[in-house]
């Protein structure tokens, strides 16, 4: 009995509530903000961030054991398919020239010239992006003595539920995160077919391609990369707060020849969220009317739960 007490008179109170701000006295005014239909530029886009990546990334490893001679390339440096990138020395041939050079030079000589060094050629052309040897420094046929790339790539992550609306090819513009006033065009060259699931967010990785690879960008670097969806300049726009849809029917609005608010049915294209595009029913000229609701607070409704009489005073008088 006591529940049903506390709930008829939590329902009590929230009727009168309900009837203090809403069937009280008090007055809403509603007026309009002008707003004129002008032309301009919508572009529908999707955001993603990724890493930027070699395309392929090669591990150059040495067929033999043994003792760099000499090393004829730097990090950052643009090789072709066959280009000698060092010279190596076989565990035989380092332990042969350490003997023959305590002889003399001409017998170190005799010998280079007898047991030529093993050059290291690069499989693919590309860039050197890792140099991990030094001249005189030995080596194992499980080391990787030099690592190149053929390309730099951005692996951005987008979303399964935006995966539908990218497309090969797709133009988008990359900004990195050490050179945030640098845009990078690209476009997207590769959308994986399977997905990867991090604490319930599943995301596809997207290859995105430079047109023009900077010399400033590195692999590692974070990126951001927007995909461009649908692009449109010199068209009618309206904030898409102004747009009120009813029954599958879009409507505006707008200032009548009377000057009094009117409602006019349009039709809508594109939207980035903030702004829509309208097709049809609005012309240039025309002016849009946003509400702005104000309260009149000298009408406002008394409040029944509240105290008859002044602050701190009941409504009886004294005798």
């Amino acid at each position: 009995m006591n529940k049903r007490w506390v709930i008829a008179g939590a329902t009590v109170a929230a009727l009168g509530a309900g009837y203090y701000f809403w069937t009280g006295t008090g007055k809403t005014k509603i007026t309009y903000r002008e707003k004129p239909v002008a032309r301009g530029e919508i572009s529908v886009s999707i955001l993603s961030t990724g890493t930027v990546q070699p395309e392929n990334r090669l591990e150059i490893k040495p067929p033999i054991a043994g003792r760099v001679e000499s090393v004829l390339v730097k990090e950052g440096a643009k090789v072709r398919k066959g280009q000698i990138l060092a010279w190596l020395s076989s565990t035989e041939r380092a332990a042969l020239l350490d003997a023959a050079r305590s002889s003399g030079a001409s017998e170190l000589k005799r010998w280079e010239d007898l047991y030529r060094p093993t050059p290291l050629v690069a499989p693919i052309s590309g860039t050197i992006i890792l140099r991990s040897v030094e001249p005189g420094q030995t080596f194992t046929a499980t080391d990787a003595v030099l690592v190149m790339s053929d390309r730099l790539t951005v692996k951005a992550q987008v979303d399964e539920t935006d995966i539908a609306k990218i497309k090969l090819q797709q133009p988008a513009q990359i900004v990195l995160d050490a050179y945030s006033s640098e845009t990078i065009a690209g476009h997207v060259d590769q959308i994986a077919f399977e997905a990867k699931t991090v604490n319930n967010v599943t995301t596809y990785l997207v290859d995105v391609l430079p047109d023009k690879t900077p010399d400033f960008m590195r692999s590692g670097m974070t990126a951001n990369v927007t995909f461009t969806m649908e692009s449109k300049s010199g068209i009618l726009t309206v904030p898409s707060e102004s747009i009120k849809s009813m029954n599958g029917v879009s409507k505006l609005t707008v200032r009548g020849p009377d000057g009094k608010p009117a409602e006019k049915s349009v039709e809508l294209g594109i939207s980035d969220g903030k702004n829509t595009e309208i097709v049809a029913g609005l012309s240039d000229g025309d002016v849009i009317l946003l509400p702005v609701i104000n309260l009149d607070k000298k009408d406002r409704a008394v409040n029944p739960f509240a105290p008859s009489g002044p602050r701190g005073q009941s409504g009886r008088s004294k005798k």
